[in-house]
């Protein structure tokens, strides 16, 4: 009987697929304690995470008879791919599980930002009627600039374009001439930048993309624009975008993700009055349903791998 750890939150149904047949510890809170992981992990043969755990070299060689590592979502920069790849353990992201509830997320703060309408409750409920601040912007007839054009900017593509946005998009790792682009506009870095009324990041945390929306990034972007992460922190400068937003630069932005996560109290600081900024902890990719489907995916994959080994 193979012995699966579970660090993160995990669909209870899939969890108990998995239970019925192998020795589990579904352990949600396990990531919050770091010395207990390493303990369990010694006799682990399979360990299930989302991004908050750190699969890292220190436990790795804590885990001598691990096999693969399931990802609930499909950011890897949590996990040494190098050290994995080196001891032959298999590495499963949900690759494509989670698509429509960040493609969702993306739509849905875009429009709150343009709109503007949606932060003044407590200014209506005592009193105040500030109908001429909350004139907002309409979507339709914008550009969205998607930086990163895979799967799930191809899900916020169509739905842009369904509520009659142009879209646009730069990936150098997508040929020109790939039908994947369809309709959507292939543009360099600096025309997207300068070209886009709303820009969301779809790529993941390399060296190459580290900071890639710095001080300079946000200069060259429109006055007025919107910026939306729910890709991966430290794409962006954090310190700069506070700025930009308390000159006045850009009309608003959204963040899912951050340098320091979870966010602390003295990161969070740097946002601190930012009344055109919407912030939210990891949680573009997690509805319920996506849960489900995430669960679920990695679960078929841990099953299907086990049985091969008997």
């Amino acid at each position: 009987m193979s012995r699966i750890v579970i660090t993160e939150f995990m669909d209870e149904a899939a969890v108990q697929r998995i239970a019925a047949s192998h020795d589990t510890l579904y352990a949600p809170d396990l990531v919050d304690r770091r010395a207990d992981l390493l303990a369990q992990v010694a006799t682990t043969d399979v360990l299930i995470v989302r991004n908050r755990t750190r699969v890292d070299a220190e436990l790795l060689a804590a885990a001598p008879r691990l096999q693969a590592v399931g990802r609930l979502g499909v950011g890897l920069d949590n996990i040494d791919m190098e050290g994995c790849q080196a001891r032959g353990i298999t590495v499963w992201p949900a690759t494509g599980a989670n698509d429509l509830a960040v493609a969702e997320y993306v739509i849905t703060t875009a429009m709150m930002l343009l709109r503007g309408a949606y932060a003044a409750t407590d200014r209506v409920v005592a009193g105040d009627w500030p109908r001429q601040d909350l004139i907002g912007t309409e979507a339709s007839a914008l550009t969205l600039g998607l930086m990163g054009y895979g799967a799930i900017a191809r899900q916020v593509a169509r739905r842009a374009q369904g509520m009659g946005m142009r879209v646009i998009a730069h990936d150098p790792h997508l040929p020109a001439d790939d039908p994947a682009w369809g309709d959507v506009a292939p543009v360099s870095r600096a025309d997207l930048l300068a070209g886009s009324d709303v820009i969301s990041l779809h790529v993941p945390l390399t060296s190459q993309t580290r900071h890639m929306i710095d001080a300079a990034a946000l200069r060259a972007m429109r006055p007025g624009a919107v910026l939306i992460n729910a890709a991966r922190g430290g794409v962006v400068d954090e310190d700069a975008l506070a700025d930009a937003l308390r000159q006045g630069h850009l009309a608003g932005a959204a963040l899912d993700v951050f340098e320091v996560e979870p966010l602390t109290a003295k990161a969070g600081q740097r946002f601190a009055g930012l009344s055109n900024l919407i912030l939210t902890p990891h949680i573009a990719g997690v509805t319920a349903q996506a849960n489900v489907r995430v669960s679920s995916l990695i679960a078929d994959l841990v099953l299907d791998h086990l049985a091969e080994r008997v």
